[in-house]
Order: structure tokens, then C-alpha cells, then sequence
């Protein structure tokens, strides 16, 4: 063990005294932030140009209607469709309503001079489809029906909360919305960090053993204290990664974010969080929103969200770095490595699309098996740990996770103690099963 625990020290002070580990890890939790917000960014500033759409309306009865926005302009115009089609090129499109519009819906065309997009196409129809039922409805010749309509508007706000796990009423509500977002977070984040750290090992074992600074370490400890250092080391990092952004994260949480957030505001969520069901609508606030704010300054439900996923992550890495160290040790350099890795990354990116099963349903037969399996159970797990699921299926998949690895350990220590000395030939498959079958 003393050999080991040198392996560790010196794996972990040469990536934790990098300036670029210094950098990524203060960065990270800033883009990671950058990239929820930057789409929203994107979508509010990426307006086009303002177009002009002249509008032949046979009926009389829609162009009056059609209201500008940022991005379209209406203009009215006698001319006939022919003509307009030749004269107006410099508007962005000519826009033909027949006169049967009411009876026939589907009697639009647009005549674009150019390129057209989904977002004008999209408007367009939206406002002729509204126009359209106003006119209907009119029909019908009802008093004050404008009035009646604005008072039949309602707007529903489902308060979900967990029966099985409390029948009190001051129980607190549960935002599918709010897991929803944290869970593909989550998952992601893992998905991230097990190909980004597993190669990591990998190509230090590529590295060391063209150097043959290998057959030198090994005259002095045995392959697999090496290949067991070499993970552990490079675990530790990721562990004080995920440590720093955690403490981060709760720093802004619990003690940032509180002075940042409005009086009202916070008092609303520290009442949701006491479980009190009006606290969103007293501050006039989209219950989404108060459940968001709430979840994030709660420190006992962060804190458990960091546990599970510091002891996810250090399984699941523990897990694949020993497979990619086996690559790493059978290989001569990273584009050999790439056939033999295909077996391992496949469950990764298998995990990774099972979030997506798991955000719709969280309680899916499919994402309660994908989430035990130890080569998914990481990513998936993490994706549906938010949902609140029960503890004993967590601790489960913990079990399941831990025991592989002992067993992958194993195997991989075969494949590692031949494979560090064998040189210019990439293996098979068939030839790294026989390296497993050998005795020592």
C-alpha cells in the first residue's frame, strides 16, 4: 500500500498543480451557467431584420387584422398577385389571401423573394389562425363575447407533492420542472467526466509505457499497485474537482444568493420549503419559478444532490478507468486505442440517451433497470436522483456499481500486466480475452 499511496501523490500533485487545472475547475461552474443562459441570449437577440410582407387580401377581412411585430411589417396592396409577384421584389414576401377564407383555411400562399424561415411562416399562420376563429365567432352574434372570453381565460397551476413520502399538509411541493432541468445537469455532468477522466488514464499509460518509464517502475511494484495508483490518483482529482464546484455551488446558493434575491422573494421560497402551498402566489411569482429558487437555497437537498453525485462519479470512474487503462496498457498510441475503446464508450453514450427516457418517465421500467446496470447507472441514477426516488434504490445501484469495479479491477489487472510489455502490434480482441485466461 505504501507504493500505491506514492502512485497516488504523484498522479494527483502533477494534475493539481497544472495552471489549467486551477483555471477549469473556477471556470467551469461560470460556463457551465453560460451555456443554460447563453440559448436564452440567443433567442432573444437573434431577431432578424425587420421583412415587409405586402398583403393581397381578396376578402377584406384578415389584413386589417394582421398586427406588426420586430421582425414582420404588413402592407396592404391592390395590385393583383401577378403584378405583385413582378413589381414588389423588394419586399421580403407577397402574401395572397383568398376571399373563401373562412370557408377554405388553406387558401394562403406566400410568394417569397429569398429564403424563408419556420419562426415567419409560423407567425404568419398563428395570426390569420386567430383572426380567423374572432371572425367565426362574431358569427354567432354574442353580446360582450370579447368580455366573456377574457373571463373564461383561466390558468392552471398543479402543486405536486408526495403522498407516499408524507400525508401532513405542510409537506413541501415537488417541481417536475425543477428535476426535470437538474437531472439532465447531473447526467450530463457524469457523461463529461467518465470519458474525460477515464482517457485521461489511458493516455498516461500510453504515454508512460512508449517512454518505457514502465519497465522501469515495475522492477520496483507490481503491475497492478501501478495500474491501482495510477486510477486512485487520477480519482482524487476529479473528487477535489467536484468538491470545489460543490462548495461553489452552495456558497452561491446559501449564503450568495439569499442577498442577491428580493426580500419577498426569498421569504416565498424559505415558506415553499416549509411547505407553506400559497407562499408563489403571494409574491405574485410563476410557481416553477419560487420551486427553482427553493430548491437551489435549500442546503440540506444540495447537499444530498453533491453526495450522491460525488460517490456516483468516483464508482463510475473507478469503473471505466480500469477498463481504459487495460486499452491504454495493450496499445502503442491513441489511434490504436480508438477500435478497443468503441466497446467501452458505447454504454457511456447509451447512458447518455437514456436521460432522455428518464426525464419523461423517471419511474419507467426502463430507467429503473438502466439505473442499476453498473456500466449506465451513473448517468442515469444521477438523472433520476432529483425525482426523489427511494433511498433503497439508490443504495442499491451504489452496491451494484462498487462491486464491478472490484471485479473490472481484476480483469483489467490481467490485461494490464501483459499488455504494459508488448510492443508494436495492437491486439485483438480474441488475444486480449487469452491474456485474461493467463495464471500467475
Amino acid at each position: 500500500m505504501s507504493n500505491v499511496s506514492i502512485i497516488i501523490g504523484r498522479e494527483f500533485n502533477e494534475r493539481v498543480r497544472k495552471k489549467s487545472f486551477i483555471i477549469t475547475t473556477l471556470l467551469m461552474p461560470v460556463l457551465m451557467l453560460a451555456l443554460m443562459v447563453a440559448p436564452a441570449l440567443i433567442m432573444q437577440f437573434s431577431g432578424g431584420d425587420e421583412k415587409r410582407i405586402a398583403v393581397i387580401d381578396e376578402s377584406g377581412r384578415i389584413a386589417p387584422l394582421l398586427t406588426d411585430d420586430d421582425e414582420l411589417r404588413f402592407e396592404t396592396t391592390d395590385l393583383p398577385a401577378d403584378a405583385a409577384r413582378k413589381v414588389l421584389t423588394d419586399r421580403f414576401a407577397i402574401l395572397c389571401i383568398g376571399g373563401d377564407i373562412l370557408d377554405n383555411p388553406s387558401n394562403v400562399k406566400l410568394y417569397v423573394n429569398g429564403s424563408s424561415s419556420l419562426t415567419v411562416e409560423s407567425n404568419i399562420e398563428k395570426q390569420i389562425e386567430k383572426i380567423i376563429e374572432e371572425e367565426k365567432l362574431r358569427s354567432y352574434d354574442i353580446e360582450n363575447l370579447q368580455q366573456i372570453l377574457d373571463d373564461v381565460k383561466t390558468s392552471v397551476t398543479v402543486q405536486t407533492f408526495r403522498n407516499d413520502k408524507s400525508q401532513e399538509e405542510d409537506s413541501q411541493a415537488q417541481s417536475s420542472l425543477v428535476a426535470m432541468g437538474l437531472g439532465y445537469i447531473l447526467g450530463f455532468v457524469l457523461y463529461m467526466f467518465l470519458l474525460i477522466y477515464g482517457a485521461m488514464v489511458m493516455q498516461s499509460v500510453i504515454e508512460e509505457k512508449n517512454s518505457r518509464v514502465l519497465e522501469v517502475m515495475v522492477s520496483s511494484v507490481r503491475p497492478f499497485d501501478l495500474m491501482l495508483g495510477k486510477i486512485l490518483g487520477v480519482a482524487s482529482v476529479a473528487v477535489v474537482q467536484i468538491l470545489v464546484w460543490g462548495i461553489l455551488v452552495v456558497g452561491v446558493g446559501g449564503v450568495v444568493l439569499p442577498h442577491l434575491m428580493p426580500e419577498e422573494v426569498m421569504a416565498g421560497a424559505q415558506a415553499m420549503q416549509q411547505g407553506i402551498p400559497d407562499a408563489a402566489a403571494s409574491v405574485d411569482m410563476n410557481p416553477e419559478v419560487m420551486q427553482a429558487v427553493a430548491a437551489i437555497t435549500d442546503l440540506g437537498y444540495v447537499v444530498k444532490i453533491f453526495a450522491c453525485l460525488v460517490l456516483f462519479l468516483l464508482g463510475g470512474y473507478l469503473l471505466y478507468s480500469a477498463m481504459f487503462a487495460a486499452v491504454g496498457s495493450a496499445v502503442d498510441n491513441v489511434q490504436d486505442a480508438q477500435q478497443l475503446q468503441l466497446p467501452i464508450t458505447i454504454p457511456v453514450i447509451l447512458a447518455l440517451l437514456m436521460m432522455l427516457a428518464v426525464i419523461k418517465d423517471p419511474n419507467s421500467q426502463l430507467a429503473f433497470w438502466f439505473s442499476l446496470v453498473p456500466f449506465t447507472s451513473p448517468v442515469v441514477m444521477m438523472a433520476r436522483i432529483p425525482y426523489d426516488i427511494p433511498m433503497w434504490e439508490i443504495l442499491l445501484s451504489l452496491a451494484l456499481l462498487y462491486a464491478t469495479f472490484i471485479g473490472m479491477v481484476w480483469l483489467a489487472a490481467k490485461i494490464y500486466r501483459v499488455g504494459i510489455f508488448m510492443y508494436g502490434k495492437k491486439p485483438t480482441f480474441k488475444e486480449l480475452a487469452k491474456w485474461i485466461r493467463y495464471k500467475y
